[in-house]
């Protein structure tokens, strides 16, 4: 199969404190190391890194990305950011070309996750997400302004046995994806992530469980358990040999 990526990398990392995308994780940054897997696939013809308007690693990175990869300035939230970058290939994907969107501050996908979604979603008529089925107890509590020291009354103990947390790479067709983002920005909503734009068009896309870490980087200690992760793979990797 053939498949496009969009990378949304246009955000300012205010609890990380910097553009995160550009922290060190080992040799590389984080940005590099959420690239890899798909600039190493074959399946993926080309795509669209969405940045920052002012980003000053723009000069650096036109350089250093493969001619398939554009890049394509960013917008206010996410839709925005991932619409823009759907847009950008217009004159190359077709109507129902797969279409992967993957944070870029998820650097240690692993290539066993990738083509599992791949597989999976492939054979779906809507399109497929990684995801990971709530381990821990959950609670609610009442909506009240976000407190500093993150304190809250327990309102309730929801059931975690159909709760799944959402992660990336999430995979679409081009036009039905494009569409929902654009239907969801002209009325003013604001989804979390691809697959709920779908879902107020009423297309359920399928779990796919992750298998291995794909840790999304928010906070400094994000970038410490990653580069642990990538340093015990990449152990078990000379061990196999």
């Amino acid at each position: 199969m053939r498949y496009w990526l969009v990378m949304p990398a246009a955000g300012a990392g205010r609890r990380f404190g910097s553009a995160k995308q550009y922290a060190r994780l080992g040799q590389r940054t984080v940005l590099e190391l959420s690239l890899r897997e798909f600039l190493d696939d074959d399946q993926c013809a080309g795509g669209s890194l969405v940045l920052a308007v002012d980003d000053p690693q723009r000069a650096q990175l036109q350089r250093d990305l493969p001619s398939r990869m554009a890049l394509v300035d960013g917008g206010t939230e996410r839709a925005h950011s991932v619409c823009n970058g759907l847009r950008a290939l217009e004159a190359r994907a077709s109507a129902d070309d797969w279409v992967l969107v993957h944070d870029a501050a998820r650097p240690i996908l692993s290539g066993a996750d990738l083509a599992q979604l791949l597989r999976h979603g492939a054979s779906d008529s809507v399109g497929a997400l990684l995801a990971i089925p709530v381990a821990d107890t959950v609670k609610r509590a009442p909506l009240q302004p976000a407190a500093t020291d993150m304190v809250a009354r327990c309102e309730t103990t929801l059931s975690r046995e159909a709760l799944w947390l959402a992660q990336t790479p999430q995979m679409f067709r081009y036009a039905p994806l494009r569409s929902a983002l654009e239907q969801a920005i002209a009325l003013g909503r604001k989804p979390t992530d691809e697959a709920q734009a779908m879902e107020w068009q009423g297309h359920a896309a399928l779990l796919v469980a992750s298998h291995d870490q794909n840790i999304k980087v928010t906070t400094r200690a994000d970038l410490i358990l990653a580069e642990a992760i990538l340093a015990q793979r990449a152990l078990a990797q000379r061990v196999a040999r």
